[in-house]
């Protein structure tokens, strides 16, 4: 049973920065994709980025330059670096993993069978 946990997730001023955790357990397999997508209340789940577990990476065109995408293989753990966050960047961030499922990860959530619950990240102005 695969479980997803993500942890990071804070409140910090625009301009800020933080580091987004997603640990993944029971992971049985070295061919995987992993995302992260954002949601605000009322809205549709939003692509960030993807990782393969080869560290191909995708970008949501607008996530580029300030957020990063990165695997430690070793740890079965995937990490969302996001710079100069803005007030529009305020959502709950969710981690998602798809096995066996070769590179390239496209960054919809449809794709991905095992999610995080969840960690809430607020930028305030």
């Amino acid at each position: 049973q695969v479980q997803l946990v993500e942890s990071g997730g804070g409140s910090v001023q625009a301009g800020g920065s933080l580091r987004l955790s997603c640990t993944a357990s029971g992971v049985t397999t070295t061919n995987y994709c992993m995302a992260w997508f954002r949601q605000v209340p009322g809205k549709e789940r939003e692509g960030v980025a993807s990782i393969h577990s080869d560290g191909s990476t995708r970008y949501i065109e607008s996530m580029k330059g300030r957020f990063t995408v990165s695997l430690d293989n070793a740890k079965n753990t995937m990490y969302l670096q996001m710079n100069d966050l803005k007030p529009e960047d305020t959502a709950k961030y969710y981690c998602a993993a798809d096995l066996y499922r070769p590179a390239p990860c496209i960054v919809v959530p449809t794709i991905y069978t095992r999610w995080g619950q969840g960690t809430q990240v607020t930028a305030s102005s």
